[in-house]
């Protein structure tokens, strides 16, 4: 996994501070969305190093709790060793709880698609590359797989992005991540992957959905 940048880059980077906001790809809403329900739901959304869409969600309005994981794979070899290997066939990912009454499930889609990371690469977000950082959704229930698939459909006929999307809907058990990766944005904000990778799309996030930032 490709984490760690060279000492003089680290000082460059951590000196800067904080980095340029990252641009949101301007994407419409979706048609389709899950009813609003009481109680707290679930999503699991995979996109990349979990850090940093750990780190965009923890920052929607709505949003509870965001949890930094593995999913697709099995319980044993769910461990941050085992995955580095891209042989265990879990992708990073991330479980968000979250009140519908506050934001709905397309919503995290939109912002999942926008801005959280690049749908249109394949097994790979920024820096790193591999089948754990591939672009992948984890319905939890009937409704979420219509509404996530009929999203990707929606999308790829407004032509959006560029690129075709390559977000795949899979299913799959969620297992939480090693302590030391929970909560590391904020944790950790001066190092490097963070400083040069996700604080760009945190700002990113607050300047294209000020509406549903918990903070400006």
């Amino acid at each position: 996994m490709t984490r760690y940048l060279a000492p003089a880059a680290a000082l460059l980077l951590t000196a800067c501070g904080t980095a340029q906001a990252e641009r949101a790809v301007p994407i419409p809403i979706a048609i389709r969305d899950v009813p609003p329900t009481p109680g707290l739901r679930t999503a699991v959304l995979a996109g990349g190093c979990f850090w940093g869409m750990e780190a965009v969600f923890q920052d929607v309005k709505g949003v509870r709790n965001v949890v930094a994981g593995y999913a697709g794979g099995s319980a044993r070899d769910a461990n941050y060793a085992a995955v580095s290997s891209e042989t265990t066939r879990h992708a990073e990912a991330i479980r968000i709880t979250y009140d519908p009454r506050v934001v709905s499930y397309a919503t995290l889609l939109r912002v999942y698609f926008s801005i959280a990371h690049d749908p249109t690469q394949l097994n790979r977000q920024g820096p790193d590359s591999g089948t754990s950082y591939r672009s992948a959704i984890f319905p939890q229930n009937p409704a979420q797989r219509a509404v996530a698939a009929g999203y990707i459909a929606q999308l790829g006929q407004s032509h959006a992005f560029a690129k075709p999307i390559v977000t795949r809907l899979e299913t799959g058990a969620f297992y939480p991540a090693e302590a030391y990766h929970q909560d590391f944005f904020r944790r950790n904000p001066t190092h490097p992957y963070i400083v040069r990778w996700d604080k760009p799309k945190v700002a990113g996030f607050k300047a294209a959905f000020p509406q549903l930032a918990v903070r400006s």
